[in-house]
């Protein structure tokens, strides 16, 4: 294993060289996960930049290719590099970089990586150790992997659509943004690291070959969905907001806001009956069971909304937890952003930018105390690190860097 570039901490997964190949949201955040925790992550663009360089959102909505939100966000910790692979100069550094890295991921089409005679074989063969990781939508094999997709096709795919979003008996929904993309990409790291630590096991790297769609079905669709199919031929559709078999179990507006409120088991009804301060109806011996209050559900919202709309959504969540009912605020994005909650937890954390100032994101998702991982430099500018990599490990000379990008590879 090669070593990281993190000076201030040698991180959980320090001595792993990775090469970040991907474009847009699934493979940058998995190769972004690796940076995080202490890989050295080197992020290889073509000369127009990763196309999430042009999404946006900018600062004042000024399109401006090393100010987007999007490439920061999932590109931070890592070193930058450009290389155009079409190109056989540019090919032969890649496959340069390739033979000194324990990891590859990837996201473009697999006859996309057999055009540029990148394909797992012909990688295998400069390194055999090398650990690839494969994220797309449909997968390398099957019908649809050949296809053009998203995010948006590889959700719908799941089922997931049919099962969650949108009311009864209505048209289905869209999902959350990047939804398939952010699952196929921790499922990418988490059986990519476990390749890299069995490769001296099997012999050699893998060819880890993620699905963003059956990452969304196993985690969205699976379990009682799947298994009551397959069991009885019988599975559930979406049930709009809330649940349709207790009450009260839905989203509320209250004073500032909505609450999402759950109290189906008997002590958290009597919790929450206390709470609102025991009102007659809600003493009524038939609401004692789940099933007739959600019968009941409509009217008993109606009840509660007075009451509701006279308190706070903190208020509210503070006095039914200490009460045992389990009730939440929904928070929106800013309120979310400043809660002192994931304040404490070091979530949040300030990195300077040489295009963007002083940038507010988020932190390492996963805690490990003894190897403290996060954000701590930022996303680079468009070849920034071109010298510094194909100088520094490749041993190029500027003259030969210099020569190479006026011929295009670069």
């Amino acid at each position: 294993m090669t070593s990281g570039t993190d000076s201030r901490s040698p991180g959980a997964l320090a001595g792993l060289r990775v090469i970040d190949f991907g474009q847009g949201v699934s493979a940058p955040h998995c190769a972004r996960l690796f940076a995080d925790y202490g890989a050295d992550v080197i992020k290889v663009e073509p000369r127009t930049g990763d196309a999430a360089r042009h999404s946006g959102p900018y600062p004042g909505d000024l399109p401006d290719q090393e100010r987007s939100g999007l490439f920061f966000f999932h590109n931070t910790n890592k070193r930058g590099v450009t290389c155009q692979v079409e190109h056989p100069e540019g090919r032969r550094l890649f496959l340069d970089l390739v033979s000194k890295a324990d990891v590859l991921i990837e996201n473009n089409l697999p006859a996309q990586m057999r055009a540029w005679k990148l394909d797992y074989a012909t990688l295998a063969a400069h390194n055999p150790r090398l650990v690839m990781i494969s994220i797309t939508p449909f997968g390398q094999t099957g019908p649809y992997s050949e296809w053009n997709g998203s995010d948006l096709n590889a959700y719908h795919l799941s089922g997931a659509s049919a099962r969650y979003c949108g009311r009864p008996h209505e048209m289905p929904l869209e999902h959350g943004t990047f939804s398939a993309d952010y699952f196929g990409s921790v499922t990418g790291a988490a059986w990519g690291l476990g390749a890299v630590f069995g490769r001296d096991l099997v012999g050699g790297g893998q060819h880890v070959d993620v699905s963003s769609a059956e990452a969304i079905a196993a985690a969205f669709v699976g379990g009682q969905n799947i298994g009551g199919l397959a069991q009885d031929g019988r599975s559930d559709s979406r049930t709009g907001v809330g649940m349709p078999l207790g009450a009260p179990a839905t989203i509320l507006p209250c004073k500032d806001g909505h609450v999402w409120m759950l109290a189906l088991e008997p002590g958290q009804w009597k919790g929450l009956r206390k709470v609102m301060g025991d009102p007659e109806w809600a003493n009524l011996e038939m609401f004692n069971d789940m099933y007739t209050r959600a019968q009941n559900a409509d009217l008993i919202y109606e009840l509660m909304a007075d009451w509701l709309m006279a308190h706070g959504k903190m208020e509210l969540m503070e006095m039914c937890q200490a009460a045992g009912c389990p009730v939440t605020a929904v928070f929106t994005i800013e309120e979310a952003a400043r809660h002192p909650h994931l304040q404490a937890r070091d979530y949040f954390v300030d990195i300077e930018h040489p295009a963007l100032g002083r940038v507010h994101s988020l932190g390492a998702p996963f805690k490990l105390p003894a190897s403290p991982g996060g954000p701590h430099s930022p996303a680079p500018l468009l070849g920034q690190h071109n010298q510094e990599v194909y100088g520094g490990l490749l041993g190029l000379s500027a003259a030969e860097i210099e020569r190479l990008q006026a011929l295009g590879a670069l």
